[in-house]
């Protein structure tokens, strides 16, 4: 074996819905004004009783069970998120406690929204290496939980959510080498912090890097992958907000592609958002097994990382 496959993939998302109707209740906003800016109709919410952890834990079991596989076939288990409440145990020993795995290594990647992408490559890594057999990768953020309700520039974008992979050995590489990096200097432009923490970001910097820097860099993983943008399927990217997904989308000039557009339904998962959109599509069946897929995470710390995979 020298490459590795997505087996698998699942997600969750909690029961309660909001509606941009229901926020125009609680800040100055409207549903015209919400959907004109960031394309948002709805939002999934956890409750208070609903941590991080669970909602992991749920895509997670969708996942293995969608491969066909137990809790004891698992040997690594990465959760990216952004918004665990306690430093340990960590999200992923967590959520390995719930599904009954036994002794895997259990780490968290925080690179915020590029945190799945990130933590794809990482069990991409450890499998070709040989460190790991076949791990479980999650991306699952409770976004609400640092979700300042009266601040109308931020609230309206967040969802709660998450989405998971399994990983394992294949006889060539399914999942394509990653392209990642970051612009530290700027890391300022999204933040998680404080106490309470509050999301908060400069919405203009962003879209502007998003728009500009990174469609050259989304066509580079392509090229990584031994693929022309217009030979892919489909095209998930971060579901940050409609207005960055369209024109970055279209300058990486993936013309034949499927865009993934969750972030209509489900707001801006941060970590989430990626496995979350990637499992809609395979549920609907928009993409087909074996279909080329462009996985391509950014935002948070201005991090990025990208991959083409083949659709499970």
């Amino acid at each position: 074996m020298n490459g590795s496959r997505i087996a698998a993939v699942g997600h969750y998302q909690p029961a309660k819905v909001l509606t941009n109707e229901d926020l125009a209740g609680l800040v100055d906003t409207s549903d015209e004004w919400i959907r004109s800016r960031v394309g948002i109709r709805t939002r999934h919410i956890a409750g208070p009783d609903e941590p991080v952890d669970e909602l992991a834990a749920h895509a997670a079991a969708k996942a293995l069970a969608a491969a066909g596989l137990g809790p004891g076939d698992i040997d690594l288990v990465l959760v990216a998120t952004s918004t665990a409440v306690d430093r340990s145990p960590n999200m992923a020993a967590r959520v390995a406690a719930r599904l009954g795995i036994p002794s895997p290594a259990a780490m968290d990647v925080n690179v915020v929204c590029a945190g799945f992408t990130h933590a794809l490559a990482t069990a991409d890594h450890a499998v070709r290496a040989g460190a790991s057999a076949r791990a479980l990768v999650v991306g699952a953020d409770k976004m609400s939980d640092v979700t300042d309700w009266s601040d109308r520039t931020t609230c309206v974008l967040v969802g709660d959510g998450a989405g998971a992979a399994v990983v394992e050995a294949a006889d060539q590489p399914l999942i394509g080498p990653v392209l990642w990096g970051s612009v530290p200097e700027m890391g300022h432009a999204v933040r998680i912090e404080g106490t309470p923490a509050r999301f908060a970001q400069e919405g203009q910097s962003v879209y502007r890097w998003a728009t500009t820097q990174l469609p050259p860099i989304a066509r580079k993983a392509c090229e990584r992958a031994g693929l022309a943008p217009e030979e892919l399927a489909a095209v998930v990217l971060h579901q940050a907000n409609l207005r960055i997904i369209e024109p970055l989308a279209e300058k990486i000039g993936a013309v034949n592609a499927v865009v993934a557009r969750d972030v209509t339904e489900s707001g801006n998962t941060s970590a989430a958002s990626i496995p979350l959109a990637l499992s809609k599509l395979v549920e609907q069946g928009a993409i087909s097994t074996g279909d080329p897929v462009l996985l391509f995470g950014f935002g948070g710390n201005l991090s990025y990382a990208g991959q083409v995979v083949r659709c499970p």
